[in-house]
């Protein structure tokens, strides 16, 4: 990466020596006219991070970023111009045949020791960086009970378990009026099973039913075969709702304060612990981008990715359109040709996914992408990859899917915000990187969130809410190595307690399950 220099001239930054276009950097923008250092004029003004041709282009001429074409020249360019989206035609996708396998061997990186967090040590290994209490639904009709119950319980028994971080519901829109067996209703019933085994509510499943519905407790939680702790129980904690005994609505959240004082007892009795930093697993995910996402954010993000896998930590990378068009990439880096197969193998499914419902992958990018100069998915998906770094991809997981080893992990979620977090959740993240350009309050009830801005403009206009600026990297004041430190350092203080912005104003998103099954 490039930038023409000085804070006060008109800068540019060239992300490869190859690309014929780059993006303005000043604040609002530069008006028609502007003349940068190299001499370059713009024949028109130009909106901050959008692109400007640094030469002619004839119709049908490449467009290239990121040393990638990301599209075609839809008109004859003039150099100086700003190239908007409507100028940009996008390519086709690549196929998933003829990738490179397992190509890129990069030498070995050096163990990175030493490094520590204070967090939650579970029976089954994992750890903690919260104490929560999480109360799981089989079905949305229990939702408005169990959100009253929460409210109960955080007023009048939350506060004589000092230890317990919070109490959360994990509500959703699954469970009844759905085709259960069809194929697909496997991913949203493992992914509510599998969050509610996520290593922040140590191991006290509890679980609140209505009793009518499809999802019934015994198929989400098969007798035995979960790792649930309650006190040596093999099964989680359960009320339903439509049991005799509950007689009248203040019966119901009775039985449900009661079992979760039980919950919460245990849950009191833990104490932070010195672990190492291979005990993080942590999910990286971005909203709300912008063209800066893959210059100062993302970049900043993959560097930190580096580190924790360097630590022996598990960091996740997910959204498969926002990969799909870098498919070379991930295959040349995966560990062995198993694991380049289950990357193509989950291309494939979610390629036929959209092609069901009438759309591909250039339904991704919304308005506010465009607004932040991202032309298309391809130029999208090109800054998206780095927040995956450079080490070798080691493990793939289908949606809903529980991690089952270390390194650096594609986890395939769709690239809705929501339902990526959701699934990260399920697989066992205990710590969530979100990156943004254009802005975003997203935070998530069951896991830390820390939320990283492209911009200083963005940075500074959302002061409380944005934890860390990586648009110094644009600016000069710093470098991706020293945001990405900033990020590793932060990632153990808040795995120890430290409370994200998220967390401080309480924002927490939805859960949303991906169900590509029939609704009855």
């Amino acid at each position: 990466m490039t930038t023409e220099p000085s804070a006060n001239s008109p800068r540019y930054i060239l992300m490869h020596d190859n690309d014929n276009v780059a993006i303005v950097v000043n604040d609002g923008g530069l008006p028609a006219g502007t003349v940068f250092p190299n001499g370059l004029v713009l024949r028109e003004a130009v909106p901050q991070g959008h692109k400007v041709a640094l030469r002619a282009f004839a119709k049908g001429d490449p467009v290239i970023r990121y040393n990638v074409t990301i599209g075609y020249a839809a008109l004859d360019i003039e150099e100086g111009s700003w190239i908007a989206e409507p100028q940009v035609e996008m390519p086709p996708a690549r196929e998933l045949v003829n990738l490179p396998i397992a190509t890129v061997k990069p030498p070995p990186m050096e163990p990175l020791e030493g490094y520590t967090f204070e967090g939650y040590r579970n029976a089954d290994g994992s750890v903690g960086t919260r104490n929560i209490l999480a109360i799981t639904t089989t079905v949305q009709c229990v939702a408005g009970v169990v959100e009253h119950a929460v409210k109960r319980i955080k007023d009048e028994l939350l506060p004589k378990y000092p230890h317990v971080d919070d109490v959360v519901g994990l509500e959703h829109t699954y469970g009844c009026g759905v085709a259960i067996d069809a194929p697909g209703a496997n991913i949203p019933i493992r992914t509510v099973r599998n969050i509610s085994l996520n290593p922040n509510f140590g191991g006290q499943a509890m679980v609140v039913s209505l009793g009518c519905e499809k999802l019934q407790p015994a198929r989400l939680f098969p007798r035995g075969s979960i790792p649930i702790q309650n006190n040596g129980g093999a099964d989680p904690a359960h009320v339903c709702l439509q049991d005799q005994g509950h007689v009248g609505f203040q019966s119901m959240i009775a039985s449900i304060m009661k079992t979760a004082e039980s919950q919460l007892a245990v849950l009191n009795q833990r104490r932070r612990e010195t672990v190492p930093a291979s005990e993080l697993v942590v999910g990286v995910q971005c909203g709300g981008s912008d063209a800066f996402s893959g210059v100062t954010a993302n970049p900043a993000v993959g560097y930190a990715t580096d580190l924790l896998v360097r630590a022996g930590g598990t960091v996740m990378f997910s959204e498969v359109t926002e990969v799909r068009d870098g498919i070379d990439q991930l295959t040349s880096r995966a560990v062995n040709a198993e694991v380049a197969a289950a990357m193509i193998r989950e291309m494939d499914w979610y390629d036929q996914y959209l092609k069901r419902g009438g759309v591909d992958r250039s339904a991704n990018t919304t308005p506010g992408n465009k607004k932040g100069g991202l032309s298309n998915i391809v130029e999208k998906a090109m800054g998206s990859i780095v927040k995956s770094g450079s080490s070798p991809i080691s493990g793939v997981l289908s949606p809903g899917e529980k991690l089952t080893q270390k390194g650096l992990i594609y986890a395939a979620t769709p690239a809705s915000d929501f339902i990526c977090g959701t699934l990260q959740v399920a697989a066992g993240m205990n710590l969530h990187i979100f990156t943004t350009g254009r802005g975003t309050p997203y935070g998530l009830a069951e896991v830390p969130v820390i939320k990283v801005a492209t911009r200083n403009e963005l940075a500074a206009r959302w002061h409380d809410l944005m934890d860390v600026n990586a648009g110094r990297i644009a600016s000069g004041e710093a470098s991706i190595a020293d945001v990405g430190w900033e990020m590793f350092r932060l990632m153990l203080d808040v795995a120890s307690g430290r409370k994200t912005y998220a967390e401080q104003w309480k924002l927490h998103n939805a859960l949303v399950l991906f169900n590509p099954a029939p609704v009855t």
